[in-house]
């Protein structure tokens, strides 16, 4: 045996390097396993970081072009350095990167370099080398979802990895599916100029979002130009010289046809990365998605092993990846450990975002729980104004008889930053009446949560 540690966490990205660090501040000995060069998983390395470095460097560009002459604002002719683009999404992920590493030796975590699989309970074998652990805790993340008949290559047909590193604007962009990574990547080369169409199998997009906040979204999808092909199905696809020919048909039936595109992207979901990690061999169970089994404090049903994040049940969000981690290692370390998964936020990271925390009116009414519905649009917020971004509006859900929230929906401009408002009220078991007392600074686009908290009272005061 190499060497032994308390902890030894598979996977860097935020669930396991947040965990990592968080054992470590608590006194463990803890090592983590990356196979990639760098630290930080998906997330940080071909996910969550670069994708936002694109989305705010293509809204850049879109402003100067359609936006800025509306401020009075000219700048001529404005040009698309797209090799600059990339280089600056790369010097964003090598930030963050490194500033995990740095993280690990300030906190002395150990780095194991390579691919990690758990021989025995307490034994992780990391490219021929064996390490012995109290504790293995598998934080090992996700991967796309493949489609069947469509044969991605990462350069005509690609996945969100691929995606982010196109070196040219595609003239037509068909994205396959209509949720989160989808929405966002397609909205990145539709502002820099390419013609996106979204083709998905179910008749709305973004599937589990609040139903009125996703039928505007898509709207305001349309208005910037996003076409769609809802309750549509990908039979096949063939890559050219070229292009792509997809072919599609209606989900209920009817007569197939071909869309011609220059690069397919391929975001119908993601599913756990389990696979070579020795699970079967050491008893681990899984579900009937391949997901980890867990109890409430994310252990296995075998003793001394854990899981954390997107290989287990529940939303894949790397917030909620880290909150377990950190939860986890309290546990570990003999403490207490709770994650409350009734207030973590979802953000698309659009323009105009998209942000919701608990439940939505068609949970609600399945649970038959009697709600009151608070809604603030934009348009009627002096700041909105001003900034030129009065799409979209607040709406809050709050309990019939008691007025506890329940669950806030936003979609307007920097939705990802209201909503932590919202998600603090719900952590705390606050009411909307309580929302609606605190004192919000004018003019901001926070008067829009407070209004909307007034409106479930029916006494909102700027519309």
């Amino acid at each position: 045996m190499s060497d032994s540690f308390d902890v030894i966490v598979i996977g860097s990205g935020p669930g396991g390097y947040v965990c990592a660090i968080r054992a470590a501040q608590l006194g463990l000995k803890v090592a983590c396993v990356e196979k990639r060069a760098t630290l930080g998983g998906t997330c940080l390395n071909v996910g969550c970081i670069p994708s936002k470095a694109l989305l705010q460097s293509s809204e850049e560009f879109h402003k100067a072009v359609h936006a800025l002459k509306d401020h009075g604002v000219l700048v001529g002719d404005v040009k698309l350095d797209l090799a600059r683009m990339q280089a600056r999404k790369g010097e964003v992920v090598g930030a963050n990167t490194k500033g995990v590493e740095f993280l690990f030796r300030k906190n002395k975590v150990t780095w194991l370099k390579g691919t990690g699989r758990i021989t025995t309970p307490g034994s992780v074998d990391v490219d021929g080398t064996a390490y012995a652990a109290k504790a293995i805790i598998i934080a090992t993340g996700s991967d796309s979802v493949p489609l069947p008949g469509v044969t991605v290559d990462e350069k005509q047909i690609v996945t969100s990895t691929g995606a982010l590193e196109l070196e040219s604007v595609p003239g037509h962009l068909v994205v396959v599916g209509g949720g989160v990574i989808g929405l966002e990547l397609g909205s990145v080369w539709k502002r820099l100029g390419a013609e996106v169409t979204v083709v998905e199998f179910l008749d709305r997009i973004v599937p589990g979002m609040d139903t009125e906040i996703a039928t505007a979204f898509q709207r305001i999808l349309q208005k910037q130009g996003i076409k769609f092909r809802l309750a549509t199905k990908v039979t096949g696809a063939t890559a050219g010289a070229d292009s792509v020919s997809l072919t599609v048909e209606p989900v209920k039936g009817g007569a197939a046809e071909t869309l011609n595109a220059d690069i397919v992207l391929v975001a119908i979901g993601r599913r756990p990365y389990t696979e070579g990690l020795g699970l079967e061999a050491v008893g681990v169970e899984l579900d009937e998605r391949k997901r980890v089994k867990v109890d409430a404090h994310w252990a296995t049903n075998v003793p001394g092993i854990y899981a954390i994040g997107d290989v287990i049940a529940g939303p894949m969000l790397a917030h909620k990846a880290e909150d377990e981690g950190v939860a986890l290692a309290e546990i570990l370390a003999g403490q207490a450990g709770h994650v409350n998964y009734g207030a973590i936020p979802g953000v698309v990271y659009t323009w105009p975002e998209v942000a919701s925390v608990g439940q939505t009116e068609e949970e609600l009414k399945t649970a038959g729980i009697a709600y009151t519905v608070g809604k603030f649009p934009f348009t009627a917020n002096g700041r909105a104004r001003a900034m030129g971004d009065v799409d979209g509006f607040v709406k809050i859900l709050a309990d019939k008889a008691t007025d506890r929230l329940l669950g806030a929906h936003i979609l307007g401009p920097d939705a990802g930053t209201l909503i932590a408002e919202l998600t603090t009220a719900i952590e705390f078991g606050a009411s909307a009446e309580d929302v609606a007392r605190i004192c919000h600074a004018h003019p901001t686009l926070s008067e829009a949560v407070k209004e909307a908290a007034l409106a479930v009272d029916g006494r909102a005061l700027h519309i």
